[in-house]
């Protein structure tokens, strides 16, 4: 979220200062050329009073000596050029010497087409004073100048213009270092804006991370996670602490459905014993082979089993990776499938190990193997006399994966949907000992060591179950100073007879 709010929060400020910094700049640069325009405006006054004696009858020619020293040295020293030129643009006095006003200044043709000494001598001829030259920019060149022209009036009309051209270079060098003072300060203030909007978005987006972060880890299983709501805006925190009070909620909820569970199944156990021993000393009585007494036999060790799973279910569920440790995965599977070789030989299976003898992961090795036993009694259960169950170790990148691959009839793609749901049998299954909790119970200890658990078809038939094991470590993991326990499978046969 970060990547798409702090862009526009870039833009947002640019357009501010760019909104700010262009009217600046040519505001600067009017200012300066305003200044010029003045100082030339003053100069063209001096000039023209100057000029009224020599446009006078008397004594021409010494006035004209003294303004044409005066443009001299004027010229000399600021290198501006100056003249005073009579109505049809003839030099009075000019310095440089050869310098005059163009002869298309008196001619037709638009304002913007004619030399701007032209149309300042046309205004100064109508009494006016040049007051809004051309603006000068720093990109233009040496040609550009600023002509700024003055009436001599004499009797009340215009006798005379003075015209004063000045080259640009100073203007244009102030105009470049007030853009670049004021390009300074626009980059100065956006690089302050930049990490204003880094603070920003950090203390706004600061919450929804970490909110991102304990929803997913409550999505995993960690439902013990929770958001400290310490920065960010107000409504943000507030979305904090209603997902706490949900999270606190859910939690106390799953609290007591497994204590239910637990609860129920343990209270069962006992009446449900002494039920069943009851029916057992009545079948005493009755004569050998009375079917209502074997049926209501079976049905009552099979309740039984039902409750068992149901209490190992919530204990699954309940659990922690506290135990998890590093682990030869590869040894654990080994000893799983020797351990139920002689079953399956006794069901006509042939049970083999495939792929790699040693790969460590980590996981808890007696919740390993207590799934790893539910899944070949599956796969042995239902392979057919003279199938093969293989069991294949394979160490693929960050995880290890063991994978059980039956010969069996399969699940068709509805059923894959639906495999490892809690008291879930497929319908042409019925006929076969469980009670549909044994791979939601792996699942459930599995997970709990940060494992997963995951099916697949198999070729040409039959059906593969997959579990993947990590290879690093859990986050937070403490190893234990203890030695690590055996792979044997404590609770293995109970778990597996499901």
């Amino acid at each position: 979220m970060r990547t798409r709010l702090l862009p526009l929060l870039i833009l947002l400020f640019a357009g501010v200062l760019l909104a700010l910094g262009f009217p600046l700049a040519v505001g600067r640069a009017q200012a300066q050329q305003q200044k010029v325009v003045v100082d030339r405006i003053d100069d063209t006054a001096r000039f023209a009073s100057l000029a009224q004696f020599v446009t006078a009858p008397s004594r021409p020619d010494e006035r004209r000596d003294t303004l044409r020293k005066e443009l001299k040295r004027y010229f000399e020293t600021y290198r501006i050029r100056a003249g005073v030129f009579d109505r049809n643009g003839r030099a009075m006095a000019a310095a440089p010497s050869d310098w005059h006003v163009p002869k298309e200044s008196g001619k037709g043709g638009s304002a913007a087409s004619r030399d701007p000494r032209a149309r300042a001598f046309e205004e100064a001829l109508a009494g006016r004073r040049s007051h809004d030259p051309p603006q000068v920019w720093p990109w233009q060149d040496d040609t550009s100048r600023i002509t700024v022209a003055s009436p001599v009036i004499r009797d009340g009309d215009v006798a005379a213009v003075v015209v004063i051209d000045s080259p640009t270079d100073a203007l244009r060098s102030r105009i470049r270092r007030d853009w670049l003072a004021i390009g300074a300060g626009e980059a100065a203030a956006m690089l302050l804006a930049l990490g204003a909007a880094l603070r920003l978005t950090g203390w706004v987006l600061k919450p929804v991370a970490t909110l991102d972060r304990a929803t997913h880890e409550i999505a995993t299983g960690t439902f013990t996670s929770r958001v400290v709501a310490a920065s960010g805006p107000p409504e943000l925190r507030r979305l904090v602490n209603s997902f706490n009070e949900m999270a606190g909620n859910v939690e106390d909820l799953l609290e007591q459905q497994r204590a239910f569970i637990a609860d129920a199944s343990h209270q069962l156990r006992n009446p449900l014993a002494a039920l069943i021993l009851r029916i057992e000393l009545l079948a005493l009585e009755l004569p050998d082979g009375h079917e209502e007494i074997a049926s209501v036999q079976a049905e009552g060790k099979r309740l039984a089993r039902v409750l068992d799973d149901l209490l190992d279910l919530a204990l699954a569920e309940h659990a922690d990776a506290s135990h998890v440790e590093l682990a030869d995965i590869a040894e654990i599977a080994g000893e799983r499938v020797a351990a139920w070789r002689a079953k399956a030989e006794e069901k006509g299976v042939t049970l083999e190990s495939a792929g790699q003898s040693a790969a460590t992961g980590w996981a808890d090795p007696v919740a390993l193997s207590s799934a790893l036993d539910a899944v070949v009694d599956n796969a042995v259960k239902f392979t057919p006399d003279g199938g093969v169950v293989t069991v294949t170790v394979r160490a693929e990148g960050d995880a290890v994966t063991v994978e059980t691959a039956d010969g069996g009839p399969g699940l068709t793609e509805e059923e894959m949907e639906r495999i490892g749901d809690r008291f879930w049998r497929s319908n042409r299954h019925q006929n076969i000992a469980g009670s549909g909790l044994g791979l939601s119970i792996t699942r459930a200890l599995l997970s709990a060591g940060g494992a997963r658990l995951s099916f697949a078809h198999n070729e040409p038939r039959g059906l593969r179950v997959l579990i993947t094991v990590p290879r690093t470590a859990p986050a937070g993991h403490r190893p234990e100073a203890a030695a690590p326990p055996t792979a044997g499978g404590h609770g293995a046969q109970g778990l597996a007879e499901r």
